[in-house]
């Protein structure tokens, strides 16, 4: 199939939410919070990307991620770089990516093992229309009160640093071994190239673009998926209607119509833009 709408899994999570964006329902108030909602083709495990929707409460844990060559080297299938498009942002929240003067792996360890590592983070303000690229490796938690798209390599492997004296589980050693531990530093996205196409990011894993409303071509090649994620507005692409709320993958060259109102992103693996 040229276009299919994705199946859409909503995750209950502590730090989750009752109200959660335009688009969709929002959950009983004496029932789950919904912290996250991923949208899964028909064999998630064979897809290369993963993009859901975050709406928190409360501070997510301290944590990183493997890149490739060392998920690779505890045999799993590939690392995990991120970045969150910000949709929404209470007032004072904020995102920690990185430390905030450089550390060596013990003092990451007795920082995580003396519950000191919250105040060693820089965490930076974030409001709506805020766009972060998160590497592999880099020592990470989203605030409350943010609603964000997270476009991600597809791996659900997490290395838990840090969680605020809760009783789950942490993983220090995997989560030390991959963490850079220097401050983060920002990437430069290229930004409008057209009047209707911004690149938010090129490589290197995948590329994550941002268009308004109306006619777009996807000029990816025959057999290459990427994914539409509208997230406002409604349109066609291939046949297949989508509206805010949802995600279509298209595999190869299509027209998408989408309506004047309409704001998506459009993201695919690779290196550069198509």
């Amino acid at each position: 199939m040229p276009a299919t709408l994705l199946a859409t899994k909503r995750v209950e999570k502590p730090w989750g939410r009752h109200h959660l964006y335009p688009g969709f329902p929002d959950a009983p108030e004496a029932g789950e919070k919904v912290g996250e909602v991923w949208f899964q083709p028909a064999e998630p495990e064979a897809a290369e990307m993963l993009i859901k929707y975050l709406f928190t409460s409360e501070k997510l844990s301290v944590q990183d991620h493997p890149s490739d060559e060392e998920a690779h080297k505890r045999g799993l299938p590939r690392g995990k770089d991120e970045c969150w498009t910000i949709l929404t942002a209470e007032p004072g929240a904020t995102i920690a990516v990185g430390p905030k003067r450089e550390m060596t792996k013990d003092e990451l360890r007795e920082a995580a093992e003396n519950v000191t590592l919250e105040d060693k983070l820089d965490w930076r303000p974030v409001k709506a229309g805020d766009f972060l690229y998160c590497p592999s490796g880099t020592i990470h938690a989203i605030g409350g009160g943010i609603t964000c798209i997270e476009v991600q390599q597809n791996s659900d492997t997490t290395y838990r640093l840090y969680d605020y004296g809760s009783d789950r589980e942490l993983h220090l050693d995997d989560g030390v071994a991959v963490a850079h531990l220097t401050p983060y530093v920002p990437i430069t996205s290229p930004g409008q190239v057209t009047p209707d196409r911004r690149i938010l990011v090129e490589g290197p894993r995948f590329v994550l673009e941002r268009w308004p409303g109306g006619e777009h071509e996807i000029a990816l090649p025959e057999g290459k998926t990427g994914w539409l994620v509208p997230i406002t507005g409604e349109g066609v692409v291939a046949g297949v209607a989508f509206k805010a709320g949802e995600c279509v993958t298209v595999t190869g060259p299509e027209q998408v119509h989408a309506s004047s109102d309409a704001d998506m992103l459009f993201a695919y693996t690779g290196t550069a833009r198509m």
